[in-house]
């Protein structure tokens, strides 16, 4: 529920400016590292409590940060900014690794 929103409303926070800087970063890159940190954070807080547990032993903190909010967020706050082009092929290249994805794991039960 929360990535079918998350990016949404924290692009609506970035600077009007896309080429703008904080502490000599990219403003787009820098909120996207510490919005992934903020998330990463709130997920520590989550595992704590009995309502969330992560499933695999070596899935947590540091693999959810790199792996997943990181992406997340610099797709949200960057491909906005580029030319609709641009959007489409992100797009369509997510779609395309989606689709071999599950070619490839369903047949493995990993899915």
């Amino acid at each position: 529920m929360m990535f079918s929103i998350a990016g949404l409303i924290m692009h609506k926070l970035l600077l009007e400016d896309p080429k703008g800087k904080i502490f000599g970063i990219n403003n787009r890159i820098f909120f996207a590292v510490a919005n992934a940190a903020l998330f990463s954070l709130i997920e520590i807080f989550l595992e704590s409590t009995p309502a969330f547990i992560w499933v695999y032993p070596w899935w947590g903190t540091i693999p959810v940060f790199i792996t997943t909010y990181i992406p997340f967020f610099l797709a949200a706050f960057l491909v906005p900014d580029k030319s609709p082009k641009t959007q489409k092929m992100f797009i369509g290249g997510l779609a395309a690794v989606n689709i071999i994805l599950l070619v490839v794991f369903i047949p493995l039960g990993i899915v």
